[in-house]
């Protein structure tokens, strides 16, 4: 989440209003709320992680959408 963060700002990508798509679940909070605090404001993932809860409160307090598709993409 970062690393996409830090690249879009590289390249004067306005966030504001943006959607972010991950091939992997959001652990923790501060994920979304990095996203947030740049601008994005949807949230898609495959959710799967044990700790779904906190991002999904966190996006319900800042009335944040989070699509999750129950889908991985990427396998290890």
């Amino acid at each position: 989440m970062r690393h996409a963060v830090e690249k879009a700002h590289q390249f004067q990508f306005d966030l504001k209003g943006a959607v972010m798509a991950s091939d992997a679940f959001f652990p923790f909070n501060d994920c979304v709320q990095l996203g947030h605090e740049a601008g994005i404001t949807a949230f898609i993932q495959p959710g799967g992680s044990v700790r779904d809860k906190d991002s999904i409160a966190y996006c319900v307090e800042k009335q944040l959408a989070m699509v999750m598709t129950g889908l991985r993409h990427f396998r290890h």
